[in-house]
């Protein structure tokens, strides 16, 4: 197995603006790419419009900047087609969600086995700052002088309402929880969603701001592990337990609370409850939870339409143009 570096995929000069998220999510997926070893000539990665979507034109793979709101259509046919390519779609809040929404939910629901990797900073930043389907109710923005009067969509609540089996999060200021769930997501088979927080300098700086910095994360943020207890908090002084049908934040060491009372971090439940629940945490009265929230196994449509392919073809008498036309009539025409 050859090894490779982030160097070995990546290409061009990125033509973003200083400071913007897609910088850091461009080296984590570099580096992701080399841990998990597929050469480039084996990947794929297909955008849709918007400024993540130039994203292709900076990896040394296979990758197209296609039209907006179809990645992961595209995404789809590329891998049916391709089995053997490792697939990766890069979509916006807007091209992903709004114009893509619909193919982003079936996506999840049929389960292709490719990456979907959603960078969500809550505007639309390529054509100048109007709100998205993620910017929260009330957001001032060129497209809403007056504030929005709409409830946004929660990417998470959206994919495990599609049936999704993989969620995860991070942040595109940290690196190493970037490439973490990046590996997980190529890891799992089936459909992966990985959200993205990340910001537009010029158009919505500080739309995640509790969670840009390390020393953010450390107050704002809770980092799930699978089999893991929910610790948070600077000194890891904060838990989350079971409270009825919902959740609460504890003190671990007030009122006898011990870290045997936590609730553990099971992210390859089927009954995605309570890892909805967890992906739905927002501050300032909980953490937002970061890492791998969901993943289940389940069967992929890609492998179930070649092993469907493969079974009609099994049973027909014949298995290519020319068989076709000799099971009629024949006749020779001199």
């Amino acid at each position: 197995m050859s090894e490779y570096t982030a160097k070995d995929y990546k290409k061009g000069q990125p033509r973003w603006c200083p400071g913007c998220g897609d910088h850091f999510f461009l080296a984590s997926l570099h580096k992701a790419m080399a841990e998990i070893g597929v050469a480039p000539e084996n990947i794929a990665v297909i955008s849709g419009i918007g400024c993540s979507s130039r994203l292709p034109h900076y990896m040394a793979t296979y990758g197209m900047n296609t039209i907006h709101g179809r990645a992961a259509a595209i995404a789809t046919g590329c891998k049916v087609s391709n089995p053997n390519l490792s697939v990766w779609q890069i979509s916006g809040d807007g091209d992903g969600l709004a114009i893509g929404g619909n193919h982003f939910i079936h996506a999840n629901r049929r389960n292709i086995n490719m990456n979907m990797i959603l960078l969500n900073n809550r505007i639309y930043g390529l054509t100048k700052g109007q709100y998205s389907p993620t910017s929260p109710r009330g957001f001032v923005s060129k497209s809403s002088p007056y504030g929005t009067v709409e409830d946004p969509f929660r990417p998470a609540e959206l994919c495990f309402g599609a049936r999704g089996h993989f969620f995860a999060r991070a942040v595109a200021t940290d690196a190493e929880g970037t490439v973490s769930i990046l590996k997980a997501a190529e890891a799992h088979k089936g459909a992966s969603v990985c959200e993205i927080l990340q910001n537009c300098v010029i158009f919505n700086n500080g739309t995640h701001e509790s969670v840009y910095t390390k020393e953010g994360r450390a107050k704002n943020a809770i980092y799930l592990e699978h089999g893991k207890p929910m610790i948070f908090g600077e000194n890891n002084e904060f838990g989350l337990m079971q409270d009825g049908f919902s959740i609460k934040v504890v003190k671990i060491g007030e009122n006898g609370v011990t870290e045997k009372d936590l609730l553990v971090h099971d992210a390859h439940c089927e009954d995605n409850t309570l890892q909805l629940k967890l992906a739905m945490m927002e501050g300032p009265d909980f953490p937002i939870a970061l890492g791998v929230i969901r993943d289940v196994e389940a069967p992929t449509y890609d492998e179930a339409v070649a092993a469907q392919i493969e079974e009609v073809k099994s049973a027909k008498k014949y298995h290519n143009f020319a068989e076709l036309l000799e099971t009629n009539d024949i006749w020779e025409v001199k």
